[in-house]
């Protein structure tokens, strides 16, 4: 595994945005584990994290991309972190963009903050974890109709990898319906084999995760 990696997952341990335990997830699954970007707080989590999704965004999908779309909330200060890394580190300027729960009718009007959307843009979209796909069904839709732009890929921090509706991971199937490129800085498989091998897993949780991707894990066809 790359050296980045584990630099990453021991990152996400620290500031406790990777926890184990008993957790009941947005799509109703009981889960042995919980990813929580809302557990970035600081100055200096919120920098280490955006470069790491700058390098994965550079590394997996290039820089010719104009906007950087955040989906409320954990995405806006994801999206709005990253633009900056990504200029600090490669010199490029790219836009941000959000958007809004509720319709804004006054002001700054629309359901969008930051950037507003042009078409021909081509737009990277930024989350936490996938791990159902429901979000992207939210998103995607939202995007797509506020102007004529490309979306070029999904990047998130964790890939949980576990089936979304069907027999494929939600990161796979959000790639087949839309018809765009998913990535992930770290996998969830890369973070059991890095406790593993560091003997930080005990066989009480390791039974747990075995047993959660017996039912939730992907299936060979």
């Amino acid at each position: 595994m790359e050296e980045y990696k584990k630099e990453f997952v021991q990152f996400m341990l620290n500031c406790n945005a990777l926890k184990f335990g008993d957790f009941t997830l947005k799509s109703g699954r009981k889960s042995p584990f919980f990813m929580n970007a809302g557990a970035y707080v600081t100055g200096g989590q919120l920098s280490r994290l955006a470069k790491a999704y700058a390098k994965a965004i550079h590394d997996n999908f290039g820089l010719d991309f104009d906007v950087l779309f955040g989906p409320a909330y954990k995405g806006i200060p994801l999206a709005a972190a990253t633009v900056i890394a990504i200029y600090d580190l490669y010199g490029k300027e790219v836009r941000y963009c959000s958007n809004r729960k509720e319709v804004k009718d006054h002001g700054d009007t629309g359901i969008l903050l930051g950037s507003k959307l042009r078409d021909g843009d081509r737009v990277i979209m930024i989350e936490d974890v996938t791990t159902s796909g429901k979000s992207m069904e939210e998103t995607v839709p939202i995007v797509r109709a506020q102007a004529d732009v490309t979306i070029k890929g999904l990047i998130v921090s964790l890939n949980r990898n576990e089936r979304g509706k069907g027999n494929e991971t939600a990161l796979q199937e959000v790639s087949k319906l839309y018809g765009f490129p998913t990535a992930a800085i770290v996998s969830m498989p890369e973070v059991i084999e890095l406790l593993e091998e560091q003997g930080k897993l005990d066989a009480d949780l390791k039974a747990r995760l075995d047993a959660y991707y017996a039912q939730y894990g992907p299936i060979a066809e």
